[in-house]
């Protein structure tokens, strides 16, 4: 949001860009907008991916549509020494949430020997470069049976061995405490609980919940990497409740 440009991110992945428009304002600039990507950056192909439920509440409606040329189903993304596999029209978001690098690659210095355990793992973008860094083991937990076939994908093409586990985060954690599993190394990284401000006190109890149930599963002197992308969450809120 700091590029003077609310409501648009744009993710490019070499000759493809993958579009993302969350505002009405930005919907009415759609013309203009693909029309200065295409001077300025040149595309072989442009994907809006229109999908996000924040649309919703801005009236406008929701839908994926190849704006120029051929957009590949899947394209590969190079990072912490892992060549990942990434859904783009069926993925999440504009398909890589290139902002977290940084955190991948703090994850990944601490991750040599450790059990690591993923969750709301997406493509598996932490634990796979977990995996890489000289994990013990390390599970991936999501919802999509899509996002964990891509992991899958990931994983065997970079020779890597990673336990894929689909459902519910919170019902999948209460699993791993049954099993009585431990970790060294936790990654917690939800969606937005808290999309509009009447839900926070429902997301903020989310937040406080989930991360409960990953410290369960913590060994002695293990480490917990806890995430918010809720605007709504303010940073010390999120810290308070870990």
């Amino acid at each position: 949001e700091a590029d003077l440009l609310p409501g648009l991110v744009v993710d490019r992945y070499g000759g493809v860009l993958v579009a993302q428009i969350g505002t009405a304002g930005m919907e009415a600039m759609k013309t203009e907008i693909l029309e200065a990507l295409v001077q300025v950056l040149k595309p072989e192909a442009v994907l809006w991916k229109n999908d996000s439920p924040i649309r919703e509440l801005e009236g406008i409606e929701r839908y994926v549509e190849t704006a120029l040329g051929q957009v590949p189903d899947m394209v590969e993304v190079p990072e912490g020494g892992v060549t990942f596999r990434v859904p783009l029209a069926s993925g999440q978001m504009t398909g890589w949430y290139f902002d977290q690098a940084a955190n991948r690659a703090l994850v990944a210095r601490h991750a040599r020997g450790a059990r690591v355990l993923d969750v709301f793992s997406y493509a598996g973008s932490f634990g796979l470069q977990a995996a890489r860094a000289g994990a013990s083991e390390v599970t991936c937990v999501d919802s999509s049976e899509s996002a964990l076939a891509a992991a899958g994908e990931t994983a065997t093409a970079n020779g890597l061995d990673v336990e894929l586990m689909k459902g519910d985060a919170f019902d999948m954690l209460e699993a791993l405490h049954a099993d009585r599993r431990k970790f060294d190394l936790i990654v917690v990284d939800p969606p937005a609980f808290i999309k509009r401000r009447k839900d926070h006190p429902k997301g903020l109890a989310a937040y406080r919940r989930l991360n409960q149930l990953a410290m369960q599963l913590l060994d002695r002197d293990g480490l917990l990497l806890s995430c918010s992308c809720s605007y709504h969450l303010a940073p010390g809120e999120l810290t308070d409740s870990v």
